[in-house]
């Protein structure tokens, strides 16, 4: 086995960086308005971010995915490859959940098989290398996978671990409380979907009771009612900070505007699959997203720059491939496709289509920034090429099923990249849909390119480092060169808060209460 994986997978021993150092709990609460609301509260439904940022206020997981995308101990305080294909995770002991009842072996199992097995396949990206779970003693975990997994921990670290009392409850029974405990640094109080959350301090944290008596986490997908919510001190930070609301925040004297970078990559997905696509109409009745050079021309005729800089208001960063220089798997033959309206006309043209056709594109309004303005700019340019476009968005509740079987022809996409390579997005939103491999979740655009899902499984069973970069940089140019997706930016990291609070924004833009602190 390669060296350096060895050594990172070595026993990771507890220290400053596992947990951080709370201070003395303070009898203040804290009030986040998040940008987007979760579907659920289970834990295992669906992995959508807001889902994940608001289960980890109530749920641990076996190792904490930190800001920065590293592991660090959390309910395991060691693990080891015993070989190859089996890890073992040292559990900590003392652990208790809200309820009382002691956290074991067993939970982790439960947790683990449930996230695996649920129907709604919403976490299979990360367990589709685990084959089987199982006790060496009350507070011993071997994990086994099919494969070698290279990035079994990071995939680990995004399931939260429930009470094994809860491993057959249906989703109501998170929603009304009943299996919403877990033992993380807030307990349930109560749930109004599409409302708020509102959360209890855990004085028995076993990191220590967090600076907050409590939390009320207020879902505010509309930028003005978030932000009014801030400046009218009803709210202490909220995500998102709506770019022409910077003026007012930097103007008070009692706010402030927290910046941070971010691995969230959006793009659009195309319906490439289906012969006849039903939100498409052409005149030879055709669907003409299969043809590379139409998907070509459509990039071509968005002006990207003009996107992030006037729409986005700055708060993104172009991006024509999932990760940026720098990450695991960015490569440098990627071609790069600039904006030019004329050529793109020209292209659709040569492709059989020189009055071009008509396409309704979707997507979600609040989930991303600026996500419907985004939208309206590209339908317009799509027109100007000759692409007549109607753009239709949704309440992400309504949209997020819907993109993800494939319902649409063209939808607004978008993969957080927290594991910081290719394997991870390529899994997810690129690679043939196949529920027993756990692939192609959120491939709503029916992608099926062998060659992409063989190198993709080199890639997942390759440790060795040296041999997996050519892997991984080859996912990202067959995706974009063939323009399977269409790359449009990284979002940027923009919150506002009082000026009584501070915080570091995260790499996954979550906002999460026990990373809050109060300011010095």
């Amino acid at each position: 086995m390669n060296q350096s994986i060895l050594m990172r997978a070595a026993f990771a021993l507890l220290g400053t960086i596992a947990i951080p150092a709370l201070a003395a709990a303070q009898e203040t609460p804290l009030t986040i308005g998040m940008s987007t609301t979760p579907t659920t509260l289970d834990p295992h439904e669906d992995s959508s971010a807001p889902n994940n940022a608001t289960s980890r206020h109530i749920w641990d997981s076996l190792i904490n995915l930190t800001g920065k995308s590293a592991n660090a101990p959390e309910l395991a305080t060691q693990w080891k490859t015993v070989d190859p294909t089996h890890w073992e995770f040292k559990l900590r002991e003392g652990v208790k959940f809200h309820d009382g009842s002691d956290f074991n072996a067993d939970d982790v199992i439960a947790s683990l098989l449930r996230a695996r097995e649920k129907p709604s396949q919403g976490f299979a990206s990360y367990t589709r290398s685990i084959a089987g779970v199982t006790a060496k003693d009350p507070y011993t975990v071997i994990v086994e996978t099919k494969v070698p997994d290279p990035l079994l921990l990071n995939s680990i670290s995004r399931i939260r671990i429930i009470s094994a009392d809860c491993k057959d409850a249906p989703v109501q029974d998170f929603d009304n409380g009943k299996c919403a405990t877990g033992t993380g640094a807030f307990s349930f109080a109560s749930y109004a979907p599409g409302s708020n959350l509102t959360l209890k301090r855990n004085d028995n944290y076993f990191a220590g009771p967090s600076h907050w008596s409590g939390v009320t986490l207020r879902f505010l997908p509309d930028d003005g009612a978030r932000l009014a919510s801030l400046l009218s001190n009803e709210i202490d930070i909220i995500e998102t900070l709506p770019a022409d609301g910077m003026a007012r925040v930097e103007s008070s004297g009692d706010l402030q505007i927290i910046n941070g970078q971010s691995s969230r990559f959006v793009y659009l997905g195309m319906d490439v699959s289906r012969d006849a696509s039903p939100f498409v109409q052409a005149a030879d009745g055709k669907n003409p997203l299969k043809d590379v050079r139409v998907r070509r021309a459509m990039l071509m005729s968005i002006n990207r720059p003009a996107i992030v800089d006037r729409v986005m208001q700055k708060n993104g960063t172009l991006a024509d491939q999932f990760v940026a220089e720098g990450y695991a798997g960015h490569s440098g033959k990627v071609e790069k496709v600039g904006y030019d309206a004329a050529a793109a006309k020209a292209l659709l043209a040569e492709a059989g289509y020189p009055d071009g056709f008509s396409l309704t594109i979707h997507g979600p309004s609040g989930r991303y920034v600026k996500d419907a303005e985004v939208l309206q700019a590209v339908g317009q340019m799509f027109t100007r090429i000759g692409i007549k476009t109607k753009v239709e968005v949704l309440p992400w509740a309504m949209y997020s099923d819907a993109y993800a079987r494939g319902d649409y022809s063209v939808y607004f996409g978008s993969w957080g990249v927290n594991s910081g390579e290719t394997t991870n997005p390529t899994v997810a939103v690129v690679a043939t849909r196949d529920e027993k491999k756990g692939t192609g979740r959120y491939n709503g655009g029916g992608i099926s390119d062998p060659q992409i899902d063989e190198v993709l499984a080199k890639a997942s069973s390759t440790l060795a480092e040296a041999e997996r970069e050519p892997l991984l940089e080859d996912l990202s140019v067959r995706t974009f060169n063939n323009l399977w997706l269409l790359p449009l930016h990284y979002e940027n990291v923009v919150l506002g808060a009082k000026k009584t609070v501070a915080y570091t924004p995260r790499g996954d833009k979550y906002t999460l209460a026990y990373e809050v602190k109060p300011a010095n």
